[in-house]
């Protein structure tokens, strides 16, 4: 495990947003989902997830994610993903997607 600074840390803008709509995204080279998530003032941004061996596309609408909302767009096959939701990757590699144990404003900064 390698080390970085608080600075470093500060620099990274993870926020608290939900998902508020699912598409198939057969493009991709692993089974993914394109998202729409709403992030409150920080308006609707779009993601790829390669989560499709985990979830349903029907169970994911109205979720509350965690999501990076400060690198630049990647582009996946068509597709150019804004942010990058957070899940914790298990051994076995299954995604977990992380997410607040409570309701929480839209867009809510994670500290």
């Amino acid at each position: 495990m390698s080390r970085i600074s608080w600075e470093d840390f500060e620099k990274v803008d993870i926020r608290v947003g939900k998902v508020v709509d699912v598409q198939e995204f057969p493009e991709a080279r692993k089974p993914s989902y394109k998202m729409w998530i709403d992030f409150g003032a920080l308006g609707i941004k779009k993601s790829s997830a390669a989560i499709g061996a985990w979830y349903s596309k029907e169970e994911i609408p109205g979720r509350l994610v965690v999501a990076v909302v400060n690198f630049p767009p990647k582009q996946i096959a068509n597709f150019a993903s804004e942010v990058l939701v957070l899940g914790a990757v298990e051994s076995d590699g299954t995604v977990i997607l992380l997410r607040p144990d409570r309701e929480s404003q839209l867009g809510a900064r994670i500290a």
